[in-house]
């Protein structure tokens, strides 16, 4: 069975191309912008912002790697050095000896409320001043349907 490959035309090369470079740079500057303003890398930035959600600030790891689309080995490398710096802790779960809990500590929580306005300066500046407040629309429901795409497979 011969199977014929769909092409991208050249309009939807041009909109591929852009895509892929506006995330990347868009993700590239807001991971350095993090790194020089509150020394930490985007991902472990937003381990610490799942964290501050969930209910009193603790997750369990398995949770926790599939929230941030991280595999668990790598995750666990991000919290033993979240840890190392006072930010999180690793309790043992309660319910399954297996599993282990991901903690906000209050020092962690310090530093995610210092790095959070600064970041979210970033993601104005760079992402949404660009955009008018129809674009902004459009995004949220492309963006959407991509997800919804992806998560469908």
């Amino acid at each position: 069975m011969v199977v014929m490959t769909r092409w991208l035309d050249p309009d939807e090369q041009r909109t591929w191309r852009a895509f892929l470079s506006a995330s990347r740079g868009l993700m590239e500057t807001l991971d350095r912008e993090l790194q020089r303003d509150a020394g930490m890398p985007h991902a472990y930035y937003e381990i610490l912002v799942r964290l501050s959600e969930a209910p009193d600030r603790r997750m369990r790891m398995s949770e926790l790697a599939t929230e941030t689309a991280s595999s668990r080995s790598r995750l666990s490398h991000a919290a033993a050095r979240l840890e190392a710096a006072g930010w999180i802790r690793r309790e043992e779960c309660p319910t399954d000896r297996r599993g282990q809990l991901a903690v906000l500590t209050e020092q962690g929580f310090a530093t995610l409320a210092a790095a959070a306005p600064g970041h979210v300066e970033g993601v104005r500046r760079h992402l949404f001043d660009a955009l008018s407040p129809a674009q902004v629309d459009q995004l949220r429901r492309i963006s959407e349907a991509v997800a919804d795409q992806l998560n469908a497979s």
